[in-house]
């Protein structure tokens, strides 16, 4: 028996990958190795695909679990949108807006912006710099000499993960202030982790190619549909066009060498043969199924730790916000989002308050939760305070990302393992970025990659147009 891929090729039932993990690593893993002629498995043990960007329903509303947003800079999951026919559903900014509201300035002068003019880097956020009510002249001044040290830093270099942003912003002159209404604004967005907690290099790498490499590299893009939508119909869509086989609901219990070149992949009622397996799950479990010897220090992976995101959500009976987001400063609340649409609410609106680097925050009742946020969007949105609640609830999740701390560049492995066919995939993998659906977009890439190469297979040429896109 033969499979069709999606470019009409047949496929040789010799030449088989099990792909481990259904989230964006493992799906991107597979649509790479299935567009270049292998045949793939892939094993999931959820109910469906999408990893940790998914969602569900609550009565009428299809709700995400958590806000997410990529960057124009993030190429490979552009490329992952466009492969799966779902960049349309999730467009981005025509050019960087960021509502920046201060809630220790008076009402009527709360509104900062941050933004980009159509010129060159760095000029391109010249003028927003230059003008943000949110910070002294002097802090503003002195941004500008931090970043171009910022722009001159080797990302390459590995003493760069060793130290802390936060240390760095101080001894190039940045105030609490500066790093409060500027640094962390972006910084606990993207590396989910304030700038003291924050590798240095990974700090770098965020600001360096979303701001100062490109004019329109930090263009915000997110999902006008649930993020389920792209990350589980559409990508089972595009799994099934390509002719690989998807196991949700399927949970692998051993991956072991069986001694001629293969794998066995083991799940409840079924043994897998594979001539290459990717395990494209969370670093806690690819150390549980690695066999002996797959890595150096394997107990490493157990050292990268984890960081957690709340999301909070709120349903008013009427619009209280006239703006797609929106971000805070001088109150709990970090960023805002319209889902309304998203969700499928028709009347009244639904924000979704995002909270990243929730430590202190990720295991408090639901009801001091509430106690704590309402009131503080009442301060932020004066149309809240007569607007009737409708639905209030949290969602959480514990390990939500890899913590982006200092040192832990080393403990990042890479797609290949010792062990001959076995390869890693997952935002927590060496891809250089932080764990962002773009690392994990990156991350399947680089594995079908390596696979491909054990394989003596080309790389489909249309799969790497990104990076030159990059």
């Amino acid at each position: 028996m033969t499979h069709g891929t999606r470019s009409g090729r047949p496929v040789a039932p010799g030449r088989h990958a099990v792909v481990v993990g259904g989230g964006l690593a493992g799906v991107t893993t597979a649509l790479a190795l299935a567009d270049a002629g292998v045949r793939v498995t892939l094993l999931e043990g959820r109910p469906r695909l999408g990893g940790l960007a998914f969602s569900f329903r609550r009565g009428d509303l299809t709700v995400d679990n958590g806000q997410h947003v990529y960057l124009r800079c993030c190429t490979a999951y552009r490329w992952f949108l466009d492969r799966i026919e779902g960049t349309a559903l999730a467009p981005l900014q025509d050019r960087l807006d960021v509502p920046v509201l201060d809630l220790a300035r008076p009402e009527g002068r709360r509104l900062g912006r941050l933004r980009r003019d159509a010129l060159p880097v760095p000029l391109h956020l010249g003028r927003s710099l230059a003008t943000y009510p949110h910070l002294s002249l002097a802090d503003r001044a002195k941004v500008g000499r931090a970043a171009l040290a910022l722009k001159g830093l080797d990302l390459t270099d590995p003493a760069l993960d060793t130290q802390d942003f936060g240390s760095w912003l101080a001894a190039h002159g940045q105030s609490a202030r500066a790093v409060e209404a500027l640094w962390d604004l972006v910084g606990v967005a993207t590396l989910n982790a304030v700038a003291g907690d924050a590798s240095l290099g990974l700090a770098a790498m965020v600001f360096k190619t979303g701001l100062l490499s490109d004019p329109g590299a930090a263009d915000i893009g997110w999902a006008s549909v649930p993020l389920g939508e792209l990350h589980d119909r559409l990508a089972r869509k595009a799994l099934d066009s390509a002719g690989v086989r998807t196991e949700v609901r399927t949970r692998v219990t051993a991956v072991s060498p069986n001694g001629n070149g293969q794998w066995t992949v083991d799940v409840p009622g079924e043994t897998l043969q594979a001539d290459a397996v990717v395990l494209a799950v969370p670093q806690r479990e690819a150390h549980d199924l690695l066999p002996a010897g797959a890595l150096d220090a394997p107990e490493r992976l157990l050292e990268i730790g984890t960081a957690p995101i709340l999301n909070v959500h709120v349903v008013y009976d009427r619009k209280v916000l006239g703006r797609p987001f929106f971000t805070a400063l001088g109150s709990p609340v970090q960023w805002v989002f319209d889902r309304t649409d998203a969700s499928g609410l028709r009347e009244g609106q639904y924000l979704a308050v995002s909270q990243s680097a929730a430590q202190g925050e990720i295991d408090e009742p639901v009801a001091v939760l509430r106690e704590r946020y309402l009131p503080e969007l009442e301060r932020l949105l004066p149309l809240t305070r007569g607007a009737e609640v409708r639905d209030f609830f949290v969602t959480r999740e514990r390990t939500a990302t890899f913590a982006p701390t200092p040192g832990v560049g080393r403990l990042r492995p890479g797609a290949r393992t010792k062990a001959s066919g076995l390869y890693l995939a997952g935002a927590w993998t060496a891809t250089g970025w932080p764990a962002t659906m773009e690392s994990a977009v990156r991350s399947g890439v680089s594995a079908a990659d390596a696979v491909l190469g054990a394989l003596g297979r080309p790389r489909p040429q249309a799969l790497f147009e990104f990076e030159e896109a990059a």
